[in-house]
Order: structure tokens, then C-alpha cells, then sequence
């Protein structure tokens, strides 16, 4: 019975957190959006449409601290209605309660991996392609497949479909260019074993200039204004929160066959399926908060106490995050050390936990 009771209590805090945040990240990126469209010819509702399937994404992203905010209010009215001392006179010690919760947050958070996770990621997907239509890059694209990377660029009124086998740091390697007027109709092909793409300037190395089925190989390099630089396209692929769980294998292969760095989406990969043990360590970690200060502290001073804890951890998990995207740690470390050091620090709250 007081199994039920606690898990249901706790879910209906999870959910009430979890709807209040929500109702936040809707009003704040619902004004982005009316900005965004404000000289658009756009249906009234469409905004408020875009931000409906952006939110759950970044709802995904905030968890950890809704779970430790969930944990606060719960030990709240736990507190507030002395049902902590009922339970201690039935043997119900903090320890067993912690445990409930942790166990609880882990099964809750392998829901939010597996299931809401997948769910969110394709209405993000839905999300960045009707939004795709209204900006000013949309003539300007990039994509990976089995066959390398593709860039789709135009420029004075010529259209420019790229292929390259791969990127290595500023360059692009075994690339093939077709370039059409604006009615499509084939100009010319240019192919060059490699392309210094460091700024919009592209240096073509020695090309080969096909037209009209005459090829000519060029002694000097070539110069060829573009929209992408190296950085710019190392940043095509970024937005990992579209992709889902069952399509993550397949586009790490597609980074790796054009030379793209795999740490970002491994550290993504990593932070998805570990979110589980980093909610539950949440969990424990504000339960034994609650525990250890006096229970005459008003509300306020909770709430406060529960947003300056999030904002620590946050800045914890980017700098680990940082340190290896920048290589010097490697990238399931830079999860797992954090959820190590909260689990060491709950492993000290533990000790004696039942006598508070």
C-alpha cells in the first residue's frame, strides 16, 4: 500500500512539473516563432503549431532537473502533512523510501529513453522541415548517404550539386561538381581530387572541366565562390534531437564514410540510454537534500535551493561535454565521470540516512 502511495504521489508530481515546465518552454519559444514569421504570409495558428512540436524535444533535454524538482515538492507535502514520522512508526525508514524513488525514476526514465525520446525526435524532424520552407537557406542544403557528402548550393543564379567521398579537416576529397542554370540545363562538370574549402573561397586543385563531352585537365587551380565553408558544414549535421533511437546506427556510418567526426552523436547516443541511471541519481541525490535540512525551511527556500543545485550540475555536464568534443577526454567518459560524482556524493548522503 505505501509502495502504491508514494509511486503514485510521485508520478502526479512528475506530471504536474512536467506540465508547468511545458506551459514555460511554450511561452517563451512562442514568441520566437511570432518574430520569426512576422513579415511571413503564414496561417495565424502555424506558430503556435511549430512550438507544439518543439517542445516535447526540449522537454526531453530538461528532465533531470523535472525530476529533481518533483523529488523537492514530494518530500514537501510528505513533510508538510507529517506523513514521514507515520511511515518511521511502521518501520518505513528513509532508506526504503529513497529506494522506492530511485527505482521508480529509473523505470520512468526508461519510458522517457525508449518512448518519449522517439516520439519527440519525430516531431522535432516535422518541426525543422515546415520551418525549412520559410528560411533563407532552405536553396542551400547538405546531406550524407552510402555514396559521401552532398551540397546543394547556388549561386548567381547557377545551381551547384556537389559530391564529395569524404571531409578531412578543411577539405574535400574526390568531389564532383555539376553546374546548372536555373532551368536545370547542365553548364559544365568539375571534378578535383581535392578542394581547400576553409573560407567560402573554395580552391579546386588542378581540375578537370567537362563540356559538351570535351574534358579539359587545368594546370592552375580554380577558384569557386560558395555559401559553405569547412565549418559551416561541420555544423550541417548538429541537430541530433531529430534523429531517433533506430536511425542513430545508420548515420553513424554515414558520418564515418565522409570523415565526420562521431563524438557529438556518440555523446548523444550515450546521454540517451544512460538517462535512466542519471534520473534516478537525481532522484536520490534531492531526496537526501530534503532529508538532511530542517523541515521549518519555507518553500520558497527549496524551490530556490533546487534551481542553484540544477544550475551547478548543468554547467558540470557541459564542461565534461566540451572536454570531449575537444578530444581530451573520450566521449562515454564524459558522461559516465559525471553521473559518477553524484553517485559518490549520494553514496556519503546515505550513510546514516535513517536517522534524519
Amino acid at each position: 500500500i505505501y509502495q502504491n502511495y508514494l509511486i503514485k504521489l510521485f508520478f502526479k508530481k512528475i506530471i504536474i512539473a512536467t506540465l508547468i515546465f511545458s506551459l514555460l518552454i511554450f511561452i517563451l519559444s512562442i514568441f520566437e516563432e511570432i518574430n520569426f514569421f512576422n513579415n511571413l504570409n503564414v496561417s495565424f495558428f502555424f506558430p503556435f503549431l511549430l512550438v507544439l512540436l518543439d517542445t516535447p524535444s526540449t522537454l526531453f533535454l530538461i528532465f533531470p532537473f523535472i525530476f529533481l524538482l518533483s523529488t523537492q515538492f514530494l518530500f514537501i507535502e510528505l513533510i508538510n502533512k507529517n506523513e514521514l514520522d507515520i511511515f518511521k512508526i511502521y518501520s518505513l525508514t528513509n532508506f526504503k523510501i529513497i529506494k522506492i524513488l530511485f527505482f521508480s525514476s529509473f523505470i520512468f526514465g526508461l519510458f522517457i529513453s525508449l518512448v518519449f525520446y522517439n516520439f519527440s525526435s519525430k516531431l522535432k524532424f516535422i518541426y525543422l522541415d515546415l520551418k525549412n520552407n520559410y528560411t533563407n537557406d532552405n536553396k542551400y542544403l547538405a546531406s550524407t548517404t552510402e555514396n559521401g557528402l552532398w551540397i546543394k548550393d547556388e549561386i548567381n543564379n547557377k545551381i551547384y550539386i556537389i559530391n564529395a567521398k569524404n571531409i578531412e579537416n578543411d577539405y574535400l576529397n574526390e568531389v564532383t561538381i555539376m553546374e546548372f542554370d536555373k532551368n536545370f540545363q547542365i553548364i559544365r562538370n568539375i571534378s578535383a581530387d581535392k578542394i581547400n574549402t576553409k573560407t567560402t573561397t573554395w580552391v579546386i586543385y588542378k581540375p578537370k572541366i567537362a563540356i559538351n563531352n570535351v574534358t579539359t585537365k587545368l594546370d592552375d587551380d580554380m577558384i569557386l565562390i560558395s555559401h559553405f565553408d569547412s565549418n559551416k558544414i561541420n555544423t550541417l549535421f548538429e541537430n541530433l534531437s531529430s534523429i531517433s533511437l533506430f536511425e542513430i546506427n545508420s548515420l553513424i556510418k554515414d558520418y564515418r564514410q565522409i570523415g565526420y567526426s562521431t563524438d557529438e552523436i556518440s555523446n548523444h547516443l550515450y546521454k540517451v540510454l544512460l538517462l535512466p541511471f542519471y534520473l534516478s541519481l537525481m532522484t536520490v541525490f534531492s531526496s537526501i537534500i530534503m532529508l538532511n535540512i530542517k523541515r521549518s525551511k519555507p518553500m520558497i527556500f527549496h524551490i530556490i535551493l533546487g534551481i542553484m543545485m540544477s544550475v551547478i550540475i548543468y554547467y558540470v555536464n557541459y564542461i565534461f561535454s566540451l572536454l570531449s568534443l575537444t578530444g581530451t577526454i573520450p566521449s562515454l567518459l564524459s558522461i559516465l565521470f559525471p553521473l559518477f560524482i553524484l553517485f559518490i556524493i549520494n553514496t556519503i548522503g546515505l550513510v546514516r540516512i535513517n536517522e534524519k
